[in-house]
């Protein structure tokens, strides 16, 4: 049409002469008068119906003038029965208004009737009919009519008229049909909203500071409010309304997404150690990733709490474009809205709620935020393909691979690094830029307390306050024969184990040599200063006590078990199982329990890392396993498809079908495994691979598993570099002195006299105990050589650098 062609967008003055119904109104156009109808854009409001006709229906007659006898019209034929009863129908049919329709007109026609308005055409529909939005004056401000009635619940929004408007328009628009529906206000009176798995949280604003950014929309932060190093302090927040690229799962093989890393280290960079100010605003129900079913048929879900996360910001970061803080009700600054922030770069998208999901109270800016983004195609809308990752992972490498390594980061005294992860108090995942390259690292040493031991969460814990996710510099001195680097961190200038021995959650390794170690002088200090103040794990420390040069009494402070070996992987690593009384408690829990048939394929969908019951093949035995491997697609098809699973409380491996697995009873899952993975202390064994290595795994199983027999398993050390245990050979190892419990023989000196082992090369700084065992197995490897008996027959086999690849994962009976 020429009138939209020439006007459209642009205000026009008219004379509002009839309104037909709410939003429909015909309107003379100043100053042409043009006469017009309008429908009010973005809204619709109840009809107004249609009356009946009142005028009856006559059939045409052939009148004719009497004075002149000339037909007045020409001669039609009757109407016949079936166009009377149609006629007869149309008009006597009356259309009721609907409800609330006569309210909607007389509101429009109280306000705009035979007034001035100001109109702004924005198209036509379909049958080429004006489509505009229509403002009036009530007194010295303007109304924009279409929210007038939508706000009083006199209309409804219309997506496709609205998509003519202005997008601020549209958007608020609406918002005021959403709070007319809250309110149940006319139309909306009997209104049912539709189910929504999400629920407001009100009043729980906190301060806090930013420990952990987990993903480009999820971050972890430490509560002012909570004591310090408390579990609970910790607190994770969702970003509310916005969605950012997934991180991916390296445990399903899944890769990070475009822009997921830049996403990550952009907020990285800008909030960890920082002041933030948090409102929480929503929960919703989340289905796990996997949509796995539990058990009792139930889809597994998690709640996920979301909000709002302001920066109490000095100063803007350069290049930060991002809208300006946002004001409180009392009109307190919060700060630099975080989610906008990424918005505004592109790294975010936002979640397109329905009606009554709950979302961001700051969704309108998110939206022009976006809007921009888009606008000016920043990040994820550039047509640029995303940077490439070229980052190797020597934590999921071999060791040797790790090793090969090690002259590169040997080659500058330090190197800038991120702390990714904290494993443990004194062991880190670190992410060494220049040399592109990710490695797990431990303090030269120090050690904290390991899992499951007294003040281990609160070494963790002050280890993510003070390194997680934040640059510092690291010194490596060498790497370990797990692959894990070795050396000393800084973070601020501040050499990291520093804090911990001040704080009393680590203790130096005698068996390290301290002058190898940087700032070796100023650790012993912090200890010793630990100790005087009996902090922590110095708590019962009384002075003297300990004896320095070693003695009896250092052998005395060993910890034993009692232990019966079910498990031999090779010559020198297996498993025991203590706690007689334990194992005698499970398995009676174990019997008692009523398994009955096999699950019913997608009632029970067991995942990698899952503890469940397992029928054992060698004697159909119920026992408690941890799953290893899972079929190919991780879904059971058949009840045949095989799961590799570990045996927690014996050791063992083996692959069962599906028929043979249950779900685990909650009243045996209290109790951790059992079985604990051990290494023959002061040895070096050859693996099954290597000559000999048959030979001395089959006299370990014979002096140790079959012989019936118990023993003492002394604790010289642990090796925690590990992690936790995650199937066959992994886990923590006890680095272990085996001692017969009928007369102490030691099977350590077994193994040497008979030549299945040779003697490790000492640490150039061992204690006074240490050296004079090594004298003493010194001697009995001497004695092997010279006899000529196992890995010694044909003379000297090599050098003590030699080093052997861990024993493959086999199956075996074990014991039961």
């Amino acid at each position: 049409m020429d009138l939209l062609a020439k006007n459209k967008g642009r205000p026009m003055q008219g004379i509002v002469e009839q309104v037909r119904d709410g939003s429909t109104i015909r309107v003379y156009l100043l100053p042409e008068f043009q006469f017009v109808q309008v429908f009010v854009a973005g809204i619709q409001c109840p009809t107004m119906g249609r009356r009946a006709a009142t005028d009856a229906i006559i059939e045409p007659e052939n009148n004719s003038d009497e004075s002149n006898g000339e037909s007045i019209a020409e001669p039609r034929p009757p109407l016949t029965s079936a166009q009377r009863l149609a006629a007869s129908a149309a008009s006597s049919t009356e259309v009721a208004p609907d409800p609330f329709g006569r309210e909607a007109k007389h509101f429009t026609e109280t306000r705009v009737l035979s007034r001035d308005v100001r109109i702004v055409l924005e198209g036509v529909d379909r049958f080429s009919n004006l489509i505009g939005s229509v403002y009036y004056a009530d007194g010295d401000t303007p109304k924009d009519l279409a929210m007038e009635l939508v706000e009083n619940g006199l209309a409804k929004f219309v997506e496709w008229s609205a998509n003519m408007m202005d997008e601020g328009a549209k958007r608020k628009l609406k918002s005021a049909e959403l709070q007319a529906k809250k309110d149940r206000l006319r139309i909306w009176t009997n209104y049912v909203p539709p189910a929504s798995n999400s629920k407001a949280i009100h009043n729980q604003n906190f301060t806090g500071k930013v420990v952990e950014v987990v993903s480009g929309d999820c971050i972890i932060v430490a509560d002012d409010a909570l004591p310090y190093g408390s579990p609970l302090a910790e607190r994770r927040v969702n970003l509310s309304s916005i969605r950012c690229p997934k991180m991916g799962n390296p445990r399903r093989n899944e890769k990070p997404a475009p822009f997921a890393r830049e996403t990550k280290e952009f907020l990285r960079t800008r909030l960890i150690g920082r002041q933030v100010n948090v409102s929480m605003e929503y929960a919703r129900k989340v289905p796990m990733a996997d949509g796995s079913v539990s058990a009792s048929g139930s889809s597994d879900s998690r709640v996920m709490d979301f909000g709002s996360v302001f920066m109490v910001s000095q100063s803007k970061p350069a290049g930060d474009d991002a809208p300006s803080a946002v004001a409180t009700a009392g009109g307190q600054q919060l700060g630099q809205n975080v989610a906008a922030l990424l918005v505004s770069r592109g790294l975010a998208t936002l979640v397109k709620h329905r009606d009554f999901e709950e979302r961001s109270n700051y969704y309108d800016a998110l939206l022009d935020a976006e809007r921009q983004a888009i606008n000016s195609k920043k990040g994820m809308h550039s047509e640029k393909a995303p940077p490439a990752d070229h980052n190797t992972d020597l934590t999921t490498a071999s060791a040797k691979k790790a090793k090969d390594f090690l002259p590169f980061l040997q080659k500058v005294r330090r190197h800038a690094a991120v702390v990714e992860y904290v494993l443990s108090g004194h062991r880190f995942k670190l992410l060494v830029p220049g040399q592109t390259c990710s490695i797990a690292f431990s303090f030269s040493g120090v050690r904290c307390p390991g899992r499951d031991e007294p003040y281990s969460d609160e070494a963790i814990a002050l280890m993510r306050r003070k390194v997680l996710q934040r640059d510092v510099e690291i010194e490596v001195e060498t790497v370990d024969r797990t692959g894990t680097f070795l050396g000393s961190l800084w973070e601020s200038k501040k050499n990291v184990a520093l804090v911990l021995l001040e704080a009393g959650l680590a203790r130096i390794q005698t068996t390290f040599g301290i002058d190898r170690i940087a700032d070796g002088h100023l650790l012993v200090q912090a200890e010793e200063l630990a100790k005087q103040q009996k902090l922590k794990i110095w708590e019962g420390y009384v002075e003297g006590q300990e004896v320095a040069n070693g003695s009896a009494a250092e052998n005395k402070q060993k910890e034993v078990l009692q232990a019966v070996v079910t498990e031999i992987l090779d010559g020198g690593r297996f498993y025991v199982q203590v706690g007689d009384q334990m194992t005698r408690s499970i398995q009676e829990q174990l019997a008692s329990l009523n398994l009955g048939e096999a699950p019913v394929i997608g009632t029970f969908n067991p995942k990698k890392g899952d503890v469940v019951l397992a029928q054992f093949s060698a004697d159909n035995s119920w026992n408690r396993a941890m799953i290893v491997t899972v079929p190919s697609g991780g879904v059971v098809k058949s009840p045949q498809d095989e799961f590799e699973v570990f045996y927690v409380d014996y050791g063992n491996q083996e692959k069962v079908p599906y028929s043979r697995l249950r779900p685990t009873d909650s009243s045996v899952l209290s109790t951790p495994g059992l079985a604990k993975l051990c290494s023959l202390a002061y040895l070096r064994v050859p693996s099954l691979a290597d000559d000999g290595g048959e030979d001395a795994a089959l006299y370990l199983s014979e002096r140790t598993l079959t012989s019936g027999r118990t023993f003492k398993a002394r604790i010289e050390d642990r090796d925690t570099s590990g992690g936790t245990a995650k199937g066959q050979g992994t886990g923590t190892i006890l680095i272990v002195t085996l001692l017969d419990a009928e007369n102490d023989s030691s099977i350590n000196e077994e193994m040497l006299k008979e030549g299945y082992a040779r003697l490790e090369k000492p640490k150039r700084f061992e204690s006074k105990e240490k050296r004079a065992t090594y004298e003493k197995l010194k001697e009995i490897e001497e004695a092997a050589k010279k006899d000529h008996i196992g890995i010694w027959k044909h003379g000297d086999i090599g050098s003590d650098d030699e080093e052997y690849p861990p024993p493959t994962t086999k199956k075996s009976g074990g014991r039961r």
